[in-house]
């Protein structure tokens, strides 16, 4: 991550990374587990898990980091207790709906899940190291630059994730009617969460252009930090458009069990991504960087809407 050795951030650094990899076997668990409630289109119980789990974060976080002066190392235990209640959430409720235990081999569909695993890993990996190369050259920036740039990711990625309800939603009905063979209900679902996801995308889009204005000093009262902030405000705000629809393209695109072509589309995305983070980065610093982020959530909704609106793949009907 181009922290040097004498840099102040390498111990929290790695003191909040070794307890926070406590929690990956509970991450990954919820994860599959909420993968499964989708299955089945419950969605209420994975949100009840999860605002139960945040909600303890919420409270544990001040608690550990300020009344127990545990700073960074606190906000990783708290974190880690939260995705554990969740995952005993989820499992306790999962336990009433599935038999957990398959009565035998062949009703594990091992092939079928390692082959469409093994494309949605290699995506994950792509889109994964376009972001952790953005945080390293930031990093190389020094620590006011990385401050700044990670209270606008974090801002960037959650207004962003907020459309992953959208997503999953489009999902689980475009599945269900692929499934039964009913192209003309998955092209309505499929070109109705996507106007919405424009719509929304615009409203974030405002929400962010003004009220972060006023609101960057909830995060710190650095003035360096604040001025860099600053800079990043626009990107933050212009992209959510390109940002949810990307994510709800995604959502399409699984639903169509689309899972080769969202992995090496991904892949090319993140090469070119690669190259202007670079790129940029050395010419233009902590703006390029954010220019070179836009690019990549562009590329990525561009691959979506290429896929469909060509009617390529499982969208070959669309010809028709």
């Amino acid at each position: 991550m181009s922290v040097k050795s004498d840099s102040p951030m390498l111990i929290p650094a790695e003191r909040y990374l070794t307890l926070r990899s406590l929690g990956a076997p509970a991450v990954l668990l919820s994860l599959a587990m909420q993968g499964v409630f989708r299955g089945i289109k419950d969605t209420k119980t994975p949100l009840y898990a999860t605002v139960i789990g945040d909600a303890a974060n919420i409270v544990l976080d001040p608690i550990f980091i300020f009344v127990f002066e545990m700073n960074v190392s606190g906000a990783a235990i708290a974190h880690v207790i939260s995705q554990y209640l969740i995952s005993i959430i989820l499992l306790w409720k999962l336990i009433k709906h599935v038999d957990l235990l398959s009565p035998s081999i062949e009703d594990l569909q091992i092939g079928r899940f390692l082959k469409n695993g093994c494309l949605l890993l290699v995506r994950v990996i792509a889109a994964t190291a376009c972001v952790t190369l953005a945080a390293s050259l930031a990093t190389r920036h020094g620590t006011t630059s990385m401050a700044a740039f990670q209270v606008c990711l974090q801002i960037w990625l959650a207004a962003s994730l907020l459309a992953d309800g959208l997503a999953v939603a489009g999902q689980a009905i475009i599945a269900s009617a692929f499934a039964k063979k009913d192209y003309e209900k998955a092209t309505a679902t499929a070109s109705r969460v996507l106007q919405y996801a424009l719509v929304f995308g615009l409203v974030l889009s405002i929400i962010l252009a003004v009220g972060l204005q006023f609101s960057s000093r909830l995060f710190t009262k650095d003035a360096s930090v604040l001025q860099l902030i600053s800079v990043g405000i626009p990107f933050v705000a212009a992209t959510q458009p390109i940002n949810v629809l990307a994510f709800v393209f995604d959502g399409v695109n699984y639903g169509a069990s689309d899972f080769a072509y969202s992995a090496f589309s991904m892949v090319l995305v993140a090469t070119i991504s690669i190259l202007c983070l670079f790129t940029l980065s050395s010419s233009h610093g902590y703006v390029g960087i954010w220019v070179a982020l836009a690019t990549f959530m562009s590329l990525r909704a561009f691959a979506g809407f290429m896929r469909i609106g060509t009617g390529m793949g499982p969208w070959g009907f669309l010809k028709s």
